[in-house]
């Protein structure tokens, strides 16, 4: 892209400030900032136009689980086809890691945290000790893909090598870039935080498979014969990854994504709900449902949407090659953005100050015909690390570690 394009480009966006110090930059960073520019989705900004507008939902129906019970009946089974499809290297496994670990105080990939007290156990570690259980049972290495973001990718693949994988096969480990999206002002105005850089975000996890197939890796997932992704957050240290019993049964099912859910703690714990809306599968947000959705329930007392998310899915290649161009809903965000003030400054708000854009993995679910809605034992698999203290804390992380026997 040369000046003029950029220029012509962003002018009936009235977004020309971007180009301001065009003039005082290296023949390099001239370069980058036309990038940029170029890859610049300037339709995003529509979204804000007649103010912030949260997608709206259907009609909105409850959708049961095949429950622990369930499970328990045909886990054999299950299971057996599971392994069958690792050993035929039919299953990857896509680790969401784009984030930093700001919100626990700790300013580095969230992965690289320490969850260990008598001795060093980071968070990439225990899901990769997690992955190789799984390696090792079905005696068949499990293609990893993991996605980072521009601000963290040189640390995690730094950290991986420095570790040496943490054991795990580096000839099946592939790592790409989360796509960015920009930040924008209340007035509209994309945002700088240098004079050679835009002020961008990673684009929110629901980018996953538009940013790796950008990478080139849905060439790799075919050459290797690849037909289903277990996609999973990088926070959960009890995640269970590639899970046979889970794969078996998405495949008997025969459905295209299935979703681990666990119970509800109670009918106001904060979590997405797997349901059912205008008859596909869908993921409804706690703050999106009525009072009377949240504790309706059927002849036997029990909770109608009763199941919530754990950010465990497992999604058919081929239906996710063939929903890639399919547009998926946007979610504006209120952030504090750090932005270059009039005088070329940097300033670092202490309040909101724009807009940011994000996909979310959960809106893949409504693209999909069908889903597995499948319990998990709260206990055994989900134990996130989102706060620096009480629920979803590193410290209740570290009691239901010690539950599970694993040493830290």
């Amino acid at each position: 892209m040369t000046y003029e394009e950029a220029l012509q480009k962003l002018a009936p966006a009235g977004q020309e400030h971007l180009l301001r110090y065009y003039g005082e930059l290296s023949e390099g960073e001239q370069e980058s900032l036309l990038s940029q520019i170029e890859a610049l989705d300037l339709s995003l900004l529509e979204l804000i136009k007649e103010g912030v507008q949260e997608v709206k939902k259907g009609k909105i129906e409850p959708l049961g689980a095949v429950t622990l019970e369930e499970i328990e009946e045909k886990k054999d089974g299950y299971e057996k086809k599971g392994l069958q499809a690792i050993q035929a290297c039919k299953v990857g496994a896509v680790l969401l890691a784009g984030g930093q670990g700001t919100r626990l105080g700790f300013d580095k990939p969230k992965g690289m945290l320490n969850v260990g007290v008598n001795r060093e156990l980071y968070l990439f570690e225990q899901l990769i000790h997690n992955l190789l259980a799984v390696v090792k049972q079905a005696d068949a290495w499990v293609p990893l893909f993991i996605m980072t973001s521009e601000k963290n990718n040189e640390d995690t693949t730094r950290f991986f090598q420095e570790k040496k994988y943490f054991g795990y096969n580096p000839d099946y480990v592939y790592f790409f870039v989360q796509d960015m999206a920009p930040s924008v002002g209340y007035d509209g105005r994309i945002y700088m935080e240098s004079k050679a850089k835009l002020a961008t975000s990673p684009n929110g996890n629901g980018g996953w498979f538009s940013s790796l197939a950008k990478a080139g890796l849905l060439d790799k997932i075919r050459e290797l014969g690849v037909e289903w992704l277990n996609v999973f957050a990088v926070d959960n240290v009890l995640q269970k990854i590639a899970d046979p019993v889970f794969v078996g049964a998405t495949i008997e099912a025969g459905c295209v994504c299935g979703a681990k859910v666990v119970a509800k703690a109670e009918p106001e714990e904060r979590v997405g709900v797997l349901c059912l809306e205008d008859g596909k599968p869908s993921i409804v947000e706690y703050y999106e449902m009525t009072d009377e959705i949240i504790h309706s329930r059927d002849e036997d007392g029990r909770l109608l949407y009763n199941y919530g998310v754990i950010l465990n899915y497992l999604f058919g290649v081929e239906t996710l090659t063939r929903i890639m161009n399919e547009r998926m809903p946007v979610h504006v965000v209120e952030k504090k953005i750090p932005y270059l003030d009039e005088n070329a400054e940097l300033v670092k708000p202490e309040e909101p100050n724009g807009y940011k854009f994000e996909e979310l993995v959960l809106d893949m679910i409504h693209m999909m015909d069908n889903c597995l809605s499948y319990e998990v034992e709260r206990s055994r698999e989900f134990a996130p690390i989102k706060n620096r203290t009480g629920v979803d804390s590193l410290e209740s992380a570290r009691e239901l570690m010690a539950y599970n026997g694993i040493e830290f």
